[in-house]
């Protein structure tokens, strides 16, 4: 796996954009990452859907290289770790935690997390409602109007580009949609869609490929 980065400042901070659909906090020795929705496959499997069953092992190889890239003390979900109910990719993501016993993972609470208090603490997932908030930095699940001075890095909306060539080619790509006062995260998994249609008003998106990250 190809990892490329790209720093951007928001709000002061220094934020690393990879092609891996996560980001790094330096300062904070925290990768960021949204909507991993463990669980979605089995889910559409056990309504008679035949999902591949290497789905989340892709997803989790590639969340584990990125842990062997920028060794974190700390992994903030920014909500949908999980998709539906306690099912066999659940069970897995259980077993997969227990080779990071030194890494402390946070999740911010989004509209999938579903699962009872008592599993998050069984897996030792420290859990947070609303949001979490780091110096001047909030991290929210769902889009939220921010306070003066107040950066929001969110998740939820999947964000996607069409980037269009000649006659009537065009390609969708996963992207970062960066404000003056908020960063969307695109979805971790990649058993998602792309959501090309909500860009916020002046945002600029930095789409990625396996081989680049391009500002769009």
């Amino acid at each position: 796996m190809h990892i490329v980065t790209k720093n951007i400042i928001c709000n002061q901070e220094t934020f690393t954009l990879t092609n891996q659909r996560a980001l790094y906090w330096e300062s904070e020795d925290a990768l960021v990452l949204s909507d991993l929705h463990v669980g979605k496959s089995a889910h559409f499997r056990k309504h008679g859907i035949p999902i591949p069953d290497n789905v989340l092992i892709k997803d989790l190889e590639r969340l584990k290289a990125l842990i062997a890239f920028f060794k974190p003390k700390t992994i903030l979900i920014v909500g949908d770790l999980f998709h539906a109910e306690f099912n066999t990719d659940v069970a897995h993501f259980k077993i997969w935690l227990q080779q990071f016993p030194n890494i402390n993972f946070e999740l911010i609470i989004g509209n999938h997390d579903r699962l009872s208090v008592a599993l998050y603490k069984d897996l030792n997932i420290t859990i947070h409602r609303p949001k979490k908030r780091i110096k001047k930095t909030s991290f929210v699940h769902d889009n939220v109007k921010s306070n003066e001075n107040e950066f929001i890095i969110s998740g939820h909306t999947h964000p996607g580009v069409i980037i269009k060539g000649k006659g009537k080619q065009f390609i969708k790509l996963p992207c970062y949609q960066v404000s003056s006062n908020q960063l969307i995260l695109p979805a971790f998994s990649l058993f998602t869609g792309l959501n090309t249609k909500n860009s916020p008003k002046e945002s600029v998106n930095y789409a990625f490929t396996s081989q680049g990250i391009y500002k769009i």
